[in-house]
């Protein structure tokens, strides 16, 4: 089944800068598009979109891709006689860390082993590599149409030749996550719709700002990191206070609360840092979560 989310008022935030004139924003050279895979070939046809026209292909849905500094999307349907249309979309982000972060805020299935990160469930197939996201997907159930969408794939991330890296922002995170937990975040609405924190933008995100949010067990409780990065200490610190002052106010000083549910929220600024323990069980463990996140940030 398709996974669409909408998000409603990330256009309010993110608007569509970056369209020009009436350019379609068609993927070219650095991805090619196959004519054909197994029985199946494709129709002939290529819709192209970029920023200004990609409501006109998935509607409230590209809100979540203009978030992560949508570029085009190139989409293709293959046929075959008796079998469920498949499609291919690739999209073409701002930069290998917005292409990282579309694939990790759904991420669930195993996976597949095609890019630089994939899954694979349900008929659809999600990966990265470099600065582009592609999903490939049946439009109805098929067992003969999997193994065709797996070497889909596979043809399409081999075509594309420049890989990229994962946001640096990722490897502070101390080991012992939870697999598949990871989502890489530039804005509080994506935030909020995997960790609820606040209806009002009190990290001060933006797009010059970067978070990444993690699970942990402890004690087997859920426990939550969250990790962003500011351009200077000044607006890190800015941020720190904004949170504390809406979220704590009655623990400013020591910015560190046991929430109703028996459970401890620590925050602590480091340079242009801002940690953030949720949920933790015990208030020397959420000490110990930010402890080796500092140990990890650079000097």
């Amino acid at each position: 089944m398709r996974k669409w989310l909408f998000f409603a008022i990330i256009i309010l935030i993110f608007g569509t800068e970056g369209a020009k004139g009436e350019e379609k924003g068609k993927v070219e050279n650095e991805i090619s598009l196959p004519s054909k895979a197994g029985g199946w070939k494709w129709d002939g046809k290529e819709m192209n979109y970029n920023s200004r026209t990609i409501f006109d292909y998935m509607d409230g849905a590209g809100e979540l891709y203009l978030a992560y500094r949508f570029q085009s999307l190139a989409v293709r349907r293959f046929e075959q006689p008796g079998q469920p249309p498949l499609m291919v979309e690739a999209f073409e982000m701002g930069s290998p860390e917005d292409a990282y972060g579309v694939f990790s805020f759904e991420r669930q299935d195993e996976d597949a082993g095609i890019g630089q990160g994939s899954e694979f469930g349900g008929g659809l197939l999600r990966f990265w590599k470099g600065k582009y996201f592609v999903s490939i997907y049946g439009e109805g159930e098929s067992p003969e149409a999997q193994p065709v969408i797996l070497r889909l794939g596979r043809e399409l991330a081999s075509s594309i030749k420049m890989s990229g890296p994962t946001p640096g922002l990722i490897h502070y995170l101390p080991d012992g996550f939870v697999a598949k937990s990871v989502r890489y975040l530039r804005s509080h609405v994506l935030l909020n719709q995997r960790f609820f924190i606040a209806h009002k933008n009190i990290f001060n995100l933006n797009r010059e700002t970067e978070a990444v949010l993690a699970q942990y067990l402890q004690d087997k409780q859920k426990t939550h990191l969250l990790l962003i990065h500011y351009p200077t200490a000044k607006q890190a610190e800015g941020a720190l206070q904004s949170f504390k002052k809406a979220y704590m106010p009655e623990a400013l000083a020591q910015g560190r609360l046991e929430t109703e549910d028996r459970k401890w929220t620590i925050a602590k600024r480091q340079k242009e840092f801002i940690l953030v323990v949720f949920g933790a069980p015990e208030e020397a463990k959420a000490e110990i979560l930010i402890r080796a996140t500092e140990e990890k940030l650079p000097r």
